[in-house]
């Protein structure tokens, strides 16, 4: 195994996405634990807009490589690794670094994708899909319940809708007019964000809400808070949770189990992950620009160029 000149998003300012750049690095191969990645897919998370814009909390040193999320097909293995060989189609999530040609990853942080999912679909799966469960997880919720989800047809909201769902949750989504069918079809009931907030979710609530998962704001946060529902019943993964009192439980460790599940459901169609666009790696400003502009539906990605990809050697899926 040798070291493989790969191209990475990168940026050495903050700023919008006219400060990403592409530039070429070397991949060292994988060593004890470790896995290469021939990228595919990656999905784009609206966390990393803000950390590139100095939005965030969250204060990485520069310059910064782009992308948590991946999905690709296994190049070679270091040392030790059971369970995965050359020529695995996985997906994980790494710190930063997964929008390149080659993704170096320690073994633990990926897992098989099932046949009949879409690369492009597993590769916003692993940060989005597991921030969903645990959140969700968080709160304890039971069959029967009645529960706020913002931003439900977002990609952590879209997810984190369905697994409640899925439990016998009732699920209440905001989001804008053109996503309410699609949150129907998906047994959330839709309502409009925006002013009147809290008079529609206590309409849609009079017997009360147990718990709010926000993805939006600081607009849910004060409607839940006004109705009544409990701080510790809140947890926001959109806006600074101490301002307000409530709870922060985002994606805890990687942990390959879930998203083998999140898989897995996807593959039994019980999960659907929509793309709100898809974009080459080389136009990945375009698509930070189309994430940034919000009201999405589902996840946005960036994909290996065609040509590029027809280029590198190793076994594709």
């Amino acid at each position: 195994m040798r070291p493989l000149a790969s191209r990475v998003v990168r940026y050495h300012e903050r700023g919008g996405p006219e400060v990403l750049r592409i530039e070429t690095v070397e991949v060292a191969p994988p060593g004890p634990g470790e896995v290469r990645v021939r990228f595919v897919a990656g999905g784009l998370n609206p966390v990393d807009a803000k950390i590139r814009s100095g939005r965030s909390r969250i204060v990485l040193p520069l310059p910064v490589d782009v992308g948590r999320e991946f999905a690709g097909i296994v190049e070679s293995v270091g040392h030790g690794v059971d369970g995965l060989a050359p020529g695995d189609a996985v997906f994980g999530s790494i710190p930063q670094g997964a929008f390149a040609d080659w993704v170096l990853a320690p073994a633990g942080v990926v897992a098989r994708v099932p046949e009949g999912v879409p690369l492009e679909v597993a590769a916003g799966l692993a940060l989005a899909g597991q921030t969903a469960w645990d959140a969700l997880a968080s709160q304890g919720i039971a069959a029967g319940e009645t529960i706020v989800v913002s931003a439900a047809a977002g990609g952590v909201g879209g997810i984190l809708s369905q697994l409640a769902v899925r439990r016998g949750v009732r699920v209440i989504g905001t989001a804008g007019r053109d996503n309410h069918d699609w949150l129907r079809a998906h047994g959330v009931e839709p309502v409009l964000y925006g002013d009147g907030l809290r008079a529609r979710l206590a309409a849609a609530g009079p017997d009360g809400i147990t718990a709010v998962f926000d993805q939006a704001g600081a607009e849910t946060i004060e409607a839940a808070l006004a109705l009544g529902v409990p701080p510790e019943r809140i947890n926001t993964i959109s806006t600074d949770a101490s301002a307000y009192g409530v709870r922060n439980v985002g994606r805890g460790a990687v942990h390959p189990p879930t998203l083998d599940a999140l898989a897995a459901l996807v593959a039994s169609g019980d999960l659907v992950v929509p793309i709100a666009a898809s974009f080459p790696l080389t136009e990945v400003r375009e698509a930070f620009a189309f994430l940034e502009a919000g009201h999405l539906r589902g996840k946005v990605v960036v994909t290996a160029d065609a040509t590029d990809d027809a280029e590198r050697p190793g076994p594709t899926r």
